[in-house]
């Protein structure tokens, strides 16, 4: 027990780092579900495009001299930067292309055309990669290696930048949601597109900015996730796309707010599951069930709340 509470800063400070990293990728499915009531599942996958086109931007940088003596923040900057605006362009693309011909289609036809994208970008990432580096995996530069030592944990500079670089967009979006005309405009066709257009409101424009913002939250999150674990491939999108729309359902589908408190507690559910489980279980389940601990949070939720912790009920209309 006493070396159980040891590793307790530790794996508090991995899970919060995992947890931020969901919270923002559940925002895009969060932001799509609230305004079209449908999940678009290629928000995964846009989330490995991010990581790839950052890293790239590194390796080329790196290549061309350009990394030496170069401030690491003004690195990352750009490459987030770069990851962000291609992104966004790409989920505008894809709801361009995908998602609006079919919005008035029933609801499971578009989801069949989210999974098909998503399948697509991972067969098209991973044959520009091999094709490329004769590989599909990439690994890239680690710009902050460091560690700060704060006595009870050693929190490594990757993870803080992380956590504060995740923090910052949550609070960007949160203020241009709440305090903009934009932001008001798309919490109106969330509320109801058929008022909101009557109210001159331009419903295309807004659902194209909705795809745009949570593509490229989506983007630069994949850029941190590349510094934080260094090793990418095409298929890192599919598990954490899942993970972050768990977490989406745990804080309530729909609510800005509860992904992101939701993202943040299902990082420290798992990192405390992959720590734990073992040594309280005596070695019966091991820290692989993680993902079994991710997902069974899901199905209960889903039983038993399944408006999640800041959504609300939904009565039927008669």
């Amino acid at each position: 027990m006493e070396n159980m509470l040891q590793i307790l800063p530790q794996v508090l400070v991995d899970g919060l780092t995992l947890g931020f990293m969901y919270a923002v990728v559940a925002l895009g499915y969060t932001m799509v579900y609230g305004i079209l009531e449908f999940i678009n599942f290629s928000h995964g996958e846009i989330f490995m495009v991010g990581a790839f086109i950052g890293t790239e931007v590194l390796l080329i940088m790196d290549a061309l001299g350009g990394l030496q003596g170069l401030n690491p923040f003004i690195a990352l900057l750009m490459a987030l930067v770069i990851s962000m605006i291609i992104t966004g362009m790409l989920g505008v693309g894809i709801e361009r292309v995908a998602y609006r011909p079919l919005r008035n289609s029933p609801r499971l036809v578009p989801l069949i055309s989210a999974i098909g994208v998503s399948f697509l970008l991972q067969d098209v990432v991973r044959f520009a990669e091999a094709l490329h580096r004769d590989a599909f995996y990439l690994t890239g530069p680690i710009l902050f290696p460091g560690k700060l030592d704060i006595g009870i944990a050693q929190i490594p500079t990757k993870a803080l930048i992380v956590i504060v670089t995740a923090i910052v967009l949550m609070i960007v979006l949160s203020f241009f949601i709440n305090k903009t005309k934009w932001g008001i405009a798309m919490r109106a066709v969330a509320q109801d597109q058929s008022t909101a257009s009557l109210m001159t409101i331009n419903v295309d424009k807004v659902i194209m900015l909705t795809f745009l913002i949570g593509s490229s939250l989506g983007g630069a999150t994949g850029v941190l996730f590349a510094q934080n674990y260094g090793t990418i491939d095409p298929y890192i999108g599919f598990i954490l796309g899942m993970k972050a729309f768990t977490a989406a359902v745990l804080g309530g589908i729909g609510n800005v707010r509860g992904a992101m408190v939701g993202g943040v507690l299902l990082g420290v559910i798992e990192s405390l599951s992959g720590a734990y489980l073992g040594p309280l279980t005596n070695g019966a389940f091991g820290g692989e069930y993680k993902d079994v601990i991710a997902f069974s949070i899901l199905i209960l939720v889903l039983l038993f709340k399944p408006e999640g912790l800041f959504g609300e009920a939904v009565k039927e209309k008669v």
